[in-house]
């Protein structure tokens, strides 16, 4: 066999048909086709997990059952497989203390720059520490009061792993007696153990003295002793009686600061660990944050009286009769306010009281409550004091969640933010410390490293370091994402970036020979950063790696050296190789959609007129979340709004964070906490904000499109009202597979039943009693028009379409399924096995079928994710439905197709990070053409 293929033979699993397949090795392939047509199927469920699956057989079996574990793809055979690396979008860690920084790794190696080149400075004056001599120190411990007694000790080991036997034999050798382990003195005659794997300080006593003026001699000589023994740190233990510690003085014969007595270890990299005890913020322990109670969110509506529930905090909402109403009764006599005043209008002073507590300061409260009567004297403790205490001393894990709710991260007050403690951010290289480092942008952080000015003796210890973290940033940037600070936590960065920062990731580490299968990596890039990503997957390619990427992007397509489509429909009408070959091949296939669409037989039109919209509009005002530059700006309602910019310009802040969250807010009560603005004007002319996202629309195979839209209900009140239902008693309960009754106990409505292997895959077999059909014997009895409720979940939703053709609330709902492009999928399809853009167009059918206000607002975040150019012309369609239905439309979006056809576009930027955050341009397609310094007009002008 030629080693330049990889041949895949009798693939089906999902909807794939049986496929047999060719593609060259050492390539760039791009799949591609319909949402739903297989890709994924073909290039992750199957190529990806076979090679997966075949590298974790080849370790012991007790390596395996750490591993996550590989079902073995439904395939005949694939010849040629290289171990596979999948880059999806799907693992950004939600880990607080993950960072960009330590994410790329980049971060330990700054650690380890700062350790070796880092020059120390006192924290409290600034000044440069240098090392101590045994003589300074001497000197020092003669100031202490005469009469205290002291212990020198060597602290030999400290937080290591081990058993550290050989440490502790050198100094019973060397005539020591007793040494001071974890905190507790031993005898060195008895045997100490330790636990190997936990962190352990060992300190060796050296001398025991009282301070008085003859001791100089001898204290050197324990001190140099001392020095000797740790490697150059020594202990000194200071007390009326040693078991009553007053104070430990740390010295080192490396730096200290004459001046305020502040000693520093030698530098470690462990030091600049957030992560690590040794140099983490004591308050924080590393996290830069606390969580707070908020008091935006104990009072959300200003406007509301204490009487109308202004105070919604647990436990704390007003009701009659209840021990919060006698609290507030109590407090408004006492401090002359009205419980039926808004609370904007009450005294700054009573609202501290009521957050804050009356401060010892004793109030009247009359108690009427079941058999405790009676008027006494309290004082408050205050709502916010009161939520924090039980957070504190609650064992519930329930009642911390449900205080949480009210709760938001606030910077913490000792190292506000920067996570470190303030000796390790006193070390500076080029004059910044490493936190500072970490708050530049890739891009700064680049241009302060080439104009790093260092000695000689610098130059060569940081020579190897400075170039890792040069490169790794460079990756970085060349992926687009110069705009992101090391510093940004992890979890905040969406799911394209995630998969970009692993990419530079794999790029840094030079392998060959590896197969990578990427998902979509273009998600969230701007027309202008596309050329760089696609640089960067033929950089990868050249190194002698086979890429394929599942990809919907024209670009990407067109740079391709080799095109598998998929399709021709999506489902049960997909799961074929249409065409693989160049792009030319594809070109000219007349079967392909994807072809029709690059030759341009079939286009997105650009509308003939732009909406006005209703004249009303939402003026968002001194917007100032991230890295908005207070910004001011109005989006008119009744149109197809667009927002773009270049990745990290500040589209999501805008939108997601301040829009977005300032609207539930006010309109539904939530406990959102909107981003950072001044107001926003016109949210009386809203009455609903929908946000539609790609998140799975339920985490468990019984979520489905039927149960999501609402439809399932409707069809299981048809079931009911059958003659064979009225003659048992069935009501429509019966039908539901989620409750006792009607469903199959054995599998609990399930169909499947897991079986655990150890270190083998789970296995899901089919339910022996139903035989996967969810329901019992008798359930399924009961038929509609021949078909049982098991036989309709199976149904497509254009068979069910034709099914309930004569029932109109059933068929408006199935309809919209239809109408969305979601006609392959099964009614009872399981929601884990929904891809992103069919679980946003099942969204999208759910609020199509309910009734237009042309109050509502959509919001969605880059609908295009997951869709082929077909499926986004029909996508362009229904969002213009929606609009033409009175509502309004903001999207956040790069595909060009789309920004062509909004009615009105706001375009951030003009660049990422700190250089954006402004508003380019405003107005319609054409509009933006014209502005000279918007990236979106230039490529949106080719397209017009």
């Amino acid at each position: 066999m030629a080693l330049d293929k990889i041949v895949i033979k009798g693939a089906r699993e999902h909807n794939l048909k049986n496929i047999d397949l060719e593609i060259p090795r050492d390539k760039l392939i791009v799949f591609t086709g319909l949402s739903g047509s297989g890709k994924s199927s073909l290039a992750f469920d199957t190529i990806y997990a076979d090679g997966q699956r075949r590298y974790v057989e080849s370790l012991s079996s007790y390596a395996r059952q750490f591993l996550g574990q590989m079902e073995k793809p439904d395939v005949d055979s694939i010849e040629g497989l290289s171990p596979a690396i999948s880059i999806d979008q799907k693992t950004t860690s939600k880990n607080p203390r993950s960072t960009v920084g330590t994410v790329t790794e980049i971060y330990d190696y700054l650690r380890l720059l700062y350790a070796r080149i880092g020059v120390p400075h006192c924290p409290i004056c600034g000044r440069e520490i240098k090392q101590q001599t045994v003589d300074q120190m001497v000197d020092r411990v003669m100031e202490l009061t005469p009469g205290t007694k002291i212990q020198i000790l060597a602290p030999v080991v400290r937080g290591r792993k081990g058993l550290h036997i050989k440490e502790l034999d050198a100094a019973r050798r060397s005539g020591y007696v007793r040494a001071r382990v974890d905190g507790n003195v031993y005898d060195l005659s008895e045997e100490i153990t330790l636990d190997k794997n936990k962190k352990h300080t060992i300190e060796i006593i050296i001398d025991r003295l009282v301070v008085k003026e003859d001791i100089r001699s001898r204290l050197a000589d324990s001190l140099e002793t001392a020095l000797g023994l740790s490697g150059g740190l020594v202990l000194i233990n200071c007390g009326e009686e040693l078991e009553e510690l007053l104070e430990e003085l740390l010295f080192s014969q490396n730096y200290s600061c004459p001046e305020h007595d502040i000693s520093i270890e030698e530098l470690t990299p462990r030091m600049f660990s957030f992560n690590a005890p040794y140099g983490a913020c004591e308050k924080c322990t590393g996290l830069g944050t606390f969580l707070k109670v908020d008091p935006d969110l104990v009072i959300p509506n200003k406007r509301l009286t204490i009487r109308e529930g202004a105070i919604r905090a647990s436990g704390w909402y007003y009701a009659e009769g209840g021990i919060a109403q006698m609290y507030y009764e109590g407090l408004a006599a006492h401090y002359h306010f009205s419980l039926d005043a808004p609370i904007k209008d009450l005294p700054q002073k009573v609202v501290d009281i009521l957050l804050y507590g009356s401060k010892g300061e004793k109030f009247q409260m009359h108690r009427e409550n079941g058999t405790t009567k009676g008027t006494y004297y309290t004082d408050f403790e205050g709502i916010i004091n009161n939520l924090e205490r039980r957070f504190r001393e609650t064992n519930s894990s329930w009642m911390r969640d449900e205080i949480t709710t009210w709760m938001n991260s606030v910077e913490c007050p000792v190292c506000h933010g920067e996570r470190l403690n303030n000796i390790v951010l006193a070390v500076t290289v080029g004059g910044i410390n490493i936190s500072d480092f970490c708050k530049k942008s890739v891009v700064g952080a680049l241009d302060f490293i080439d104009s790093l000015q260092l000695s000689q003796r610098d130059e060569m210890i940081a020579h190897q370091v400075l170039k890792e973290i040069k490169e790794r940033l460079g990756f970085l940037k060349s992926v687009g994402l110069g705009y992101l600070t090391l510093a940004r936590s992890a979890g905040t960065l969406s799911g394209g970036e995630s998969q970009r920062i692993r990419l530079a990731t794999q790029i840094g580490s030079s392998l060959m020979g590896v197969l990578y299968i990427l998902d979509e990596p273009s998600i969230g890039l701007h027309q202008r950063d596309n050329d760089k990503l696609i640089a960067t997957l033929k950089r990868l390619r050249d190194l002698g790696n086979t890429l394929i990427v599942v990809e919907h992007d024209e670009d990407t397509m067109r740079s391709a050296d080799y095109i598998v489509d998929v399709g021709p429909g999506a489902g049960i009408h997909g799961g074929q190789v249409v065409c693989a070959g160049t792009l030319e091949d594809i070109i000219s296939c007349k079967e392909s959609i994807t072809g029709q669409y690059l030759c341009g037989e079939k286009k997105i039109e650009v509308p003939k007129t732009r909406r006005k919209g209703n004249g009303k509009f939402l003026r968002i005002e001194g917007a100032q979340e991230n890295n908005l530059k207070n910004v001011d700006v109005e989006i008119p309602l009744g149109t197809f709004t667009v927002v773009t910019g270049v990745s990290g310009s500040g589209k999501s802040s805008l939108i997601n964070e301040v829009l977005y969250k300032r609207l539930t807010h006010e309109l539904t009560n939530s406990r959102i906490k909107p981003g950072k603005h001044k107001d926003i004007i016109g949210i009386e002319l809203v009455d609903k904000v929908i946000d539609i996202d790609q998140s799975p629309i339920g985490r468990t195979p019984r979520s489905n499109p039927a149960t999501y839209t609402g439809v399932f209900t409707d069809i299981r009140e048809v079931f009911a009202q059958t003659n064979d239902a009225k003659m048992r008693g069935y009501k429509s309960g019966r039908f539901s597979f989620n409750v006792k009754g009607g469903r199959c106990e054995a599998c609990e409505g399930d169909g499947i039943i897991k079986i655990e292997m150890h270190f083998l895959p789970d296995i899901f077999v089919p339910c022996e009693v139903c035989k996967g059909k969810r329901y019992n014997r008798e359930t399924l009895e009961v038929k509609y028009k021949g078909k049982s409720i098991h036989d309709v979940l199976e149904m497509t939703v254009e068979e069910a379409l034709g099914f309930f053709e004569n029932l109109p609330k059933i068929k408006r709902k199935i309809q919209t399924l239809f109408d969305v492009g979601l006609g392959y999928v099964k009614l009872g399809q399981p929601a884990t096995t929904l891809s992103g853009g069919e679980a946003q167009r099942v969204k999208l059918a759910t609020e199509l079928s309910k009734r237009p206000t042309g109050k509502t607002v959509y919001i969605l975040d880059e609908p295009t994710t997951g869709l082929h150019t077909a499926d986004v012309h029909r996508l362009i369609d229904v969002l213009q439905t929606i609009v033409n239905g009175g509502d309004t439309v903001i999207t956040i979006e790069h595909n060009l197709e789309v920004i062509k056809t909004a009615d009105y576009i706001v375009d951030l930027g003009p660049e990422g990070g700190d250089e954006g955050g402004n508003i380019v341009a405003c107005g319609t397609p054409e509009e933006i053409c014209k502005v000279k310094g918007s990236y979106t007009g230039k490529y949106l002008k080719k397209m017009l």
